[in-house]
Protein backbone atom coordinates (compact mmCIF):
# COMPACT_ATOMS: atom_id res chain seq x y z
CA UNK A 1 0.00 0.00 0.00
CA UNK A 2 1.44 3.68 -0.55
CA UNK A 3 1.97 5.98 1.50
CA UNK A 4 -0.55 8.77 2.79
CA UNK A 5 0.58 12.65 2.33
CA UNK A 6 0.50 15.12 5.37
CA UNK A 7 -2.55 16.94 3.04
CA UNK A 8 -4.53 13.62 2.73
CA UNK A 9 -3.95 12.94 6.60
CA UNK A 10 -5.31 16.01 7.36
CA UNK A 11 -8.23 15.98 4.86
CA UNK A 12 -9.14 12.75 6.03
CA UNK A 13 -9.04 13.19 9.61
CA UNK A 14 -6.07 12.73 12.87
CA UNK A 15 -4.43 9.26 12.46
CA UNK A 16 -6.19 7.53 15.20
CA UNK A 17 -9.55 7.69 12.57
CA UNK A 18 -11.43 10.81 13.42
CA UNK A 19 -13.17 12.17 10.57
CA UNK A 20 -12.25 15.97 9.56
CA UNK A 21 -15.27 18.43 9.70
CA UNK A 22 -16.76 19.32 6.76
CA UNK A 23 -16.57 22.84 5.15
CA UNK A 24 -19.51 24.73 6.41
CA UNK A 25 -20.94 27.80 4.95
CA UNK A 26 -20.92 30.66 7.58
CA UNK A 27 -24.55 31.05 8.68
CA UNK A 28 -24.65 33.51 11.55
CA UNK A 29 -26.13 36.54 9.39
CA UNK A 30 -28.12 34.14 6.83
CA UNK A 31 -32.00 33.19 8.06
CA UNK A 32 -33.22 29.79 8.02
CA UNK A 33 -33.76 28.12 4.55
CA UNK A 34 -37.32 27.64 4.01
CA UNK A 35 -38.32 24.77 1.93
CA UNK A 36 -42.17 25.31 1.58
CA UNK A 37 -41.49 28.74 -0.33
CA UNK A 38 -38.41 27.20 -2.43
CA UNK A 39 -40.61 24.93 -4.53
CA UNK A 40 -40.89 26.59 -7.89
CA UNK A 41 -44.96 26.76 -8.29
CA UNK A 42 -44.87 27.76 -4.15
CA UNK A 43 -42.56 30.42 -4.90
CA UNK A 44 -44.59 31.90 -7.68
CA UNK A 45 -47.62 32.25 -6.35
CA UNK A 46 -45.90 33.97 -3.13
CA UNK A 47 -44.21 36.16 -5.17
CA UNK A 48 -47.50 36.99 -7.64
CA UNK A 49 -49.48 37.79 -4.78
CA UNK A 50 -46.86 39.93 -2.85
CA UNK A 51 -46.73 41.98 -6.36
CA UNK A 52 -50.77 42.15 -5.72
CA UNK A 53 -53.35 43.25 -3.39
CA UNK A 54 -55.07 39.63 -4.66
CA UNK A 55 -55.23 37.51 -7.50
CA UNK A 56 -58.26 34.95 -8.42
CA UNK A 57 -57.78 31.67 -9.02
CA UNK A 58 -57.98 31.95 -12.38
CA UNK A 59 -55.63 34.60 -12.54
CA UNK A 60 -52.80 32.80 -10.31
CA UNK A 61 -53.63 30.16 -12.72
CA UNK A 62 -53.24 31.78 -15.94
CA UNK A 63 -49.76 33.97 -14.81
CA UNK A 64 -48.46 31.01 -13.50
CA UNK A 65 -49.28 28.46 -16.56
CA UNK A 66 -50.24 25.29 -14.62
CA UNK A 67 -53.35 23.37 -13.82
CA UNK A 68 -56.31 23.32 -11.47
CA UNK A 69 -55.26 20.56 -9.75
CA UNK A 70 -51.14 21.70 -9.37
CA UNK A 71 -52.49 25.20 -8.18
CA UNK A 72 -54.84 24.09 -5.98
CA UNK A 73 -52.28 21.60 -4.03
CA UNK A 74 -49.70 24.34 -3.88
CA UNK A 75 -52.14 26.90 -2.48
CA UNK A 76 -53.36 25.16 0.04
CA UNK A 77 -49.94 23.85 1.21
CA UNK A 78 -49.36 27.92 1.63
CA UNK A 79 -52.77 28.03 3.03
CA UNK A 80 -52.07 25.58 5.94
CA UNK A 81 -48.84 27.54 6.43
CA UNK A 82 -50.34 30.83 7.30
CA UNK A 83 -48.57 32.55 4.50
CA UNK A 84 -51.45 32.80 2.49
CA UNK A 85 -55.49 33.41 3.15
CA UNK A 86 -57.87 31.93 0.63
CA UNK A 87 -61.63 33.83 0.72
CA UNK A 88 -64.43 31.69 -1.49
CA UNK A 89 -67.64 33.81 -2.95
CA UNK A 90 -69.77 33.56 -5.70
CA UNK A 91 -69.44 36.11 -8.42
CA UNK A 92 -73.19 35.56 -9.74
CA UNK A 93 -73.35 31.84 -10.48
CA UNK A 94 -69.66 31.41 -10.84
CA UNK A 95 -67.56 30.80 -7.80
CA UNK A 96 -64.56 33.01 -7.29
CA UNK A 97 -61.63 32.27 -5.01
CA UNK A 98 -58.88 35.15 -4.17
CA UNK A 99 -56.12 34.60 -2.58
CA UNK A 100 -54.31 37.59 -0.42
CA UNK A 101 -50.47 37.39 0.85
CA UNK A 102 -50.18 37.40 4.91
CA UNK A 103 -48.14 39.30 6.87
CA UNK A 104 -46.58 36.00 7.75
CA UNK A 105 -46.25 34.73 4.06
CA UNK A 106 -44.49 38.49 3.82
CA UNK A 107 -42.35 37.69 6.34
CA UNK A 108 -41.66 34.46 5.17
CA UNK A 109 -40.99 35.60 1.46
CA UNK A 110 -39.04 38.62 2.95
CA UNK A 111 -36.74 35.74 4.97
CA UNK A 112 -36.58 33.50 1.72
CA UNK A 113 -35.24 36.07 -0.45
CA UNK A 114 -32.64 37.20 2.29
CA UNK A 115 -30.93 34.12 2.49
CA UNK A 116 -30.83 33.82 -1.45
CA UNK A 117 -29.06 37.24 -1.51
CA UNK A 118 -26.92 36.12 1.09
CA UNK A 119 -26.09 32.96 -0.17
CA UNK A 120 -25.12 34.94 -4.20
CA UNK A 121 -23.01 37.44 -2.06
CA UNK A 122 -21.19 34.68 -0.37
CA UNK A 123 -20.59 32.74 -3.95
CA UNK A 124 -19.84 35.68 -5.49
CA UNK A 125 -16.92 36.73 -2.75
CA UNK A 126 -15.67 32.84 -2.20
CA UNK A 127 -16.78 33.04 1.23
Amino acid sequence: MGRISNLARKQMGDPEGKPASAPTLKTARVPEFDRLIHERIRLAIVSALAANASLTFTELKKLLDTTDGNLSIHARKLEEAGYITCEKSFDGRTPRTEYRLTMEGRKALNQYLDHMEALIRAMRTGQ
